[in-house]
Order: structure tokens, then sequence, then C-alpha cells
């Protein structure tokens, strides 16, 4: 099946950002921090929940996965995935395309924040960011299992550009096979960077014979991956 699923966006409530997760966000770990710092937390929370709406989009196209080279051929585009992606995606019937963002009003309020002066908030808006995003993100994976369901189908991880040996450079050939050029909002800098910064982008495998699996971090060497798990802080 070809599907778009335009622009959806979100109630911020939708997201359900915990304390603990932002708590890990910030480096501390399994630990509660202290009661300012919770204060100040809470207060900007507010402010951002007052102005943010994430969004997401996807399209589920047809594609051919080749393993002799590790690329998806999809859209009259060639995407070099990578190795371990591709191993990822082995199976699928068809792939879901995705964008998801914090969207610019969350970027405009980093921005406030930087002429603000405060660096705290801004390391927590930084924090708060990273999670909007991979929990609209989130969101989008269960609207796409929703749409899937009737064929009796699954998912796979999701798989961005810039990890796991997919390269940043084919953020332009992602993008062109969405229907809009800008989806979810979502510019492209000349370095292949997004813009609102808070946004993630991607490649899903679908079909009946696919898994969603833990990612894989013992195959990957990129260190600062977002799915590598952080070690828990230390307590006294």
């Amino acid at each position: 099946m070809n599907l778009i699923n335009p622009e959806t966006k979100l109630p911020f409530d939708a997201l359900q950002i915990s304390d603990a997760e932002l708590g890990e966000a910030m480096g501390y770990g399994t630990a509660t921090p202290d009661e300012s710092v919770r204060t100040e937390m809470h207060a900007l929370l507010r402010r951002v929940a007052s102005i943010t709406v994430p969004r997401f989009e996807f399209v589920i196209e047809e594609g051919t996965l080749c393993l002799e080279d590790d690329t998806l051929h999809i859209g009259g585009r060639t995407l070099h995935v990578g190795r371990i992606i591709a191993r990822q995606l082995r199976g699928a019937e068809q792939y879901a395309l995705f964008t998801a963002s914090a969207g610019m009003e969350f970027e405009n309020l980093q921005h406030a924040l930087e002429d603000e002066g405060d660096m705290v908030k801004c390391y927590l808006a930084d924090c708060m960011g990273s999670i909007i995003a991979e929990k609209t993100a989130d969101c989008m994976e269960v609207a796409l299992q929703h749409a899937i369901d009737p064929q009796g189908w699954r998912h796979t991880n999701r798989f961005s550009p810039g990890y796991c040996g997919w390269h940043v450079r084919e953020q332009p050939d992602l993008f062109s096979l969405f229907p809009t050029p800008h989806p979810c909002g979502i510019h492209l800098t000349d370095s292949c960077l997004m813009v609102p910064i808070k946004s993630v982008s991607g490649v899903i495998g679908i079909g009946p014979n696919v898994k969603k699996l833990e990612y894989s971090c013992g195959l990957c060497d990129y260190k600062n991956c977002y799915k590598r798990r952080k070690p828990a802080a230390k307590t006294a």
C-alpha cells in the first residue's frame, strides 16, 4: 500500500513527559534532582507546554533493499543506509519515511532563553527539546502501527540519517520523498542539519515478517547516539 499521513499536530499533554525522563536527560540517571532544580524544571516545562506544538508526518512507499551494497532504493532515490540499518530492515515489504518535530514555536523559545542569558534554563530547554522530539516520534510509531494493523503488519525500529553508518548528507534525498519540501515545517541547512533543531527524520521497515528489536548498540561504534544507554548517576 502507498499511504500519505499528512502533518499531525499533537496536544503537548499527549507526550506525557515524566520527571524521571527529564532527570535522566539532564544527566541524573536514576537519582532525583534536588528541590530547587525540580522547581526550575517544572516552571520551564509549564512555559514550554504553553507554546509548543509537537507534530509528525509519514509516508509509506514501496522500495527495494539491496544487501550487497547496503542501499535502499525508493522513489527513484538511492539511500546508502549502511550495513547495520540494512540488516535491521530485512524482510520489509514497504517502508515508512517520517519526520517528527518539536516545532518552530519551541525553537523560538530556545532563542528567547539564549537572549535572556540564563544558561540553566537553556540547558533544561535543550534536554526537554530532545525528549519532545523523541516522544513525538514515538507517537508517530503508534499512528503508523494503527495504519498498518488492517494488513496484519508490524514495523521495525526507526533509523535516522547521522546514525548507524547512514550519513546525514542524505537528508535531502530523504526529504525529497515527501509530498511537500518541508515536512513538519522542517528546513535543511547547507550542511543537511534540520531546523527546528529538535526534529527527527528517518525510515522504518514495515511488513508481516519484521520485528522491532532492542537497539543493537553493540554493533555500532557511535558513542554519542541518543539510543545508547546512559550510566546511572552515583549517589553518595
